[in-house]
């Protein structure tokens, strides 16, 4: 079943700060995830600014093309079976840079590339790791440095030149405990260690966890979103999702009613991609079938604030003649790249042959064949 929200404004007056951070008043959309709404279309190019880089093939630089991270100069990819190659493209012009691998069980290894961060101002790499650690190399795959924690972290991303910013999930599975600690943390590049702890009000331990006996099940979903030069802060646990300014003011930005401490099972709220006027949200209802193992059903919500109503949503590509959904709810990279996607050469090749593309899409198309490395497509916002 479809769920949708409804929406008012108001204004949340912070008399107080908390956890060391400081407030701010601001308007506060409450979030209602218990009504119906009628569905809506737009077109993705009406919203954003789309940039596609065609990677090129190479012997040395086949690859599945599995976006890790976005920067002025470069673009990271991987494969998707995780083989350890981690491959470095030109953003401008697609060539192939350079292809490292330092997977093994070695000190200066990486047993899984799990995550990966770029900085490409120092010239580094960070590759998270199984075992709570972060490896540090340059450009060339010389290893640098190794970032250890006891935290367990997810959603992590290039915060700013000396720190990363990312979520300790280590109380995931202590679900109905009371907290013990700040969850959004702010690292340092050089040693690993905490420098700021972002404190998000609420009390008792809330995740995205199914339980049925002895089984369990938990789905992870990421819990930081850089955008506008700020970074939404999530925690399922809260129903406040947060605005937070590098210069550490926390500011409410939306609630969702009814409470999820409330619900039998309940519904989480996460934020995707917002404009000016549109603000793209997901629902994800915490429940699981482990005899058909599915669970964690979704649904695509979106604020429109010159109407100030509340719409399922679908966002097409008008670089295609037919219509073609594009995701606002997955995963950013920084503050310039909203999302990131890979489309697959044999795919467009076929769309070309068909007549179904247009534009620069059409361009690339063009000049590919079946067994081309895919074609990245970035998510921006207009200039």
């Amino acid at each position: 079943m479809k769920r949708a929200i409804t929406i008012s404004v108001m204004i949340l007056f912070v008399t107080a700060g908390c956890g060391g951070n400081k407030q701010s008043n601001d308007d506060l959309i409450i979030v209602d995830v218990s009504k119906s709404y009628p569905k809506k279309e737009l077109i993705l190019q009406d919203l954003m600014d789309v940039e596609y880089i065609a990677l090129e093939t190479a012997d040395e630089f086949l690859t599945q093309g599995s976006v890790q991270d976005v920067g002025k100069e470069y673009i990271l990819v991987i494969n998707r079976t995780n083989d350890g190659d981690i491959f470095i493209f030109d953003r401008k012009t697609g060539k192939g840079v350079r292809k490292i691998n330092r997977m093994g069980q070695g000190a200066e290894e990486y047993v899984r590339a799990n995550d990966i961060i770029l900085d490409e101002a120092k010239g580094e790499i960070f590759v998270k790791s199984p075992g709570n650690k972060i490896l540090v190399y340059d450009f060339y795959g010389n290893f640098k440095r190794c970032l250890k924690f006891s935290q367990e972290l997810s959603s992590v991303f290039d915060f700013d030149k000396d720190h990363l910013i990312g979520y300790d999930m280590s109380d995931y599975y202590n679900k109905g405990e009371d907290r013990s600690k700040s969850y959004h943390i702010v690292i340092s590049k050089r040693d690993g260690s905490i420098t700021r702890e972002i404190f998000i009000p609420f009390k008792t331990i809330n995740t995205p966890v199914v339980m049925e006996g002895d089984r369990y099940v938990a789905g992870y979903f990421y819990q930081i979103r850089p955008s506008h030069g700020k970074w939404i802060l999530m925690d399922t646990s809260s129903d406040t999702l947060y605005n937070y300014a590098p210069d550490g003011t926390l500011s409410p930005f939306i609630v969702r009613t009814p409470s999820a401490h409330a619900m039998e099972s309940e519904v989480f709220l996460y934020i995707g991609i917002y404009t000016d006027r549109y603000y793209f949200m997901e629902t994800v209802k915490n429940v699981f079938n482990f005899e058909k193992g599915r669970g964690f059903y979704t649904d695509e919500l979106m604020y429109d604030k010159e109407e100030n109503a509340i719409f399922q949503f679908t966002v097409y590509n008008d670089d295609y003649t037919e219509k073609r959904t594009v995701a606002m709810t997955s995963r950013s990279f920084n503050r310039e790249i909203e999302h990131a996607a890979n489309l697959d050469a044999y795919q467009l090749v076929e769309n070309y042959r068909k007549g179904q593309l247009k534009g620069r899409l059409k361009e690339i198309a063009a000049n590919l064949n079946e067994e081309s490395n895919p074609v990245i497509m970035l998510i921006k916002h207009k200039k």
